[in-house]
């Protein structure tokens, strides 16, 4: 009998005296073993699995996740599906999934909310404050007004400090005055009129009629200016034709650079010097934080970083990002997640260095947002 149970692992024989065999995983028992065979069927993908071997098991239906739980594994047809809790939530010690709590007005976040953690926050501290509801943002260092400033009201911890500059830098005129009109501005009651808005002296209508000679001055010379200009454009244009009359018939019809753009003052300027450069330095300037433009090597440092950190960490600045689970969960199936997940952000409009930087100290991977401006390679700590 001993020999016997050693050749049949299940212990169990047929009406033949057949031993009974046993489904593998990823298979679960149609018909049991008795008077016939065992009868084996592989399991659904998605819908049933079996992650043991058993002659009396079927398949086993997969674990959906609901509710407040996002899937951080799929099932298939050897295990089953692993539930986490959504982002914005995390894991009581009851196994279910509560909202992350938001710090209120006056407190400020020291711990952000995690898988298996709520959020954390402190009662900010003396010169900083929070004057918003929020579960990201730490207590902010409170504005020192400058020298020549008055501090209307000292910062507490739901409010930032309020200052006043009572000399603000604005245009002024008073160089055109004359000095008897600045003497009667500080003396005469008559002049020291007002606006509703504000207690800056009205000047009296006499000086503003002198200003008139002054502000004609300066558009005759603006106009003399914009004429040489369209004269010069013109001449040159001129002597373009005549050296390629040497070598071609020249157009009659106007090409769309010569095109002209007709102000409501009847002057006619070139398109072609309105529109040469503001397109390109613009573009230029929109270029400078995207995230393509760093190097190639501080790229491969963020990737690194992140790489060597754990998975959920990358997970968790997918979301920030705004990735949805279920494209997170693509990029897990890659070879390289991290690489994938920076390739496929780095190509919208949206992907700059600044909003990288605010993602990674969001989830509290200050370390790596550090890198982003540094020119030393750093290693991560987690």
């Amino acid at each position: 009998m001993l020999v016997a149970a050693e050749d049949c692992p299940t212990g169990q024989y047929t009406a033949n005296k057949e031993c009974c065999k046993a489904c593998g995983v990823g298979e679960g028992v149609v018909q049991e073993c008795g008077v016939n065979q065992t009868v084996c069927e592989p399991c659904l993908d998605s819908v049933t699995y079996s992650d043991t071997t058993s002659h009396t098991e079927a398949c086993k239906p997969c674990t959906e996740c609901h509710g407040n739980k996002r899937m951080i594994a799929p099932c298939v047809e050897t295990d089953d599906a692993l539930c986490a809790c959504a982002y914005g939530f995390f894991r009581e010690e009851t196994g279910d999934c509560e909202p992350c709590r938001t710090c209120p007005i006056g407190y400020g976040m020291i711990l952000s909310c995690s898988m298996n953690q709520d959020t954390v926050c402190e009662k900010c501290p003396e010169w900083t404050f929070s004057n918003v509801d929020n579960n990201m943002d730490p207590c902010l260092p409170c504005t020192i007004c400058e020298d020549e400033e008055i501090t209307i009201q000292e910062c507490t911890p739901i409010s930032d400090t309020e200052c006043f500059d009572p000399n603000p830098r604005v245009a002024s005129v008073t160089p055109f005055f004359n000095t008897t009109y600045q003497d009667t501005t500080m003396t005469d009651p008559e002049i020291m009129a007002t606006t509703p808005g504000g207690s800056q002296p009205i000047p009296p209508s006499g000086a503003a009629e002198n200003l008139i000679p002054v502000y004609c001055s300066i558009l005759a010379a603006v106009i003399a200016g914009l004429v040489a200009f369209i004269v010069f454009k013109r001449w040159n244009s001129c002597k373009k034709n005549k050296q390629g009359g040497n070598s071609h018939t020249v157009n009659q019809t106007p090409s769309p650079e010569g095109e002209k753009l007709h102000s409501d003052s009847g002057i006619s300027v070139n398109s072609d010097s309105t529109a040469e450069q503001p397109a390109g330095h613009m573009q230029g300037k929109n270029d400078l934080h995207l995230y393509n433009s760093l190097p190639p090597h501080k790229q491969e440092e963020v990737e690194k970083l992140l790489t060597s950190s754990l998975e959920q960490t990358w997970k968790n600045l997918a979301g920030e990002l705004g990735y949805q689970d279920e494209l997170i969960d693509t990029f897990t199936r890659e070879e390289f997640p991290v690489r994938a997940l920076l390739s496929d952000w780095s190509n919208k409009d949206s992907a700059t260095t600044d909003a990288l930087y605010t993602a990674l100290r969001k989830i509290q991977r200050e370390d790596i947002a550090q890198s982003l401006y540094s020119d030393s390679t750093a290693t991560s700590p987690v």
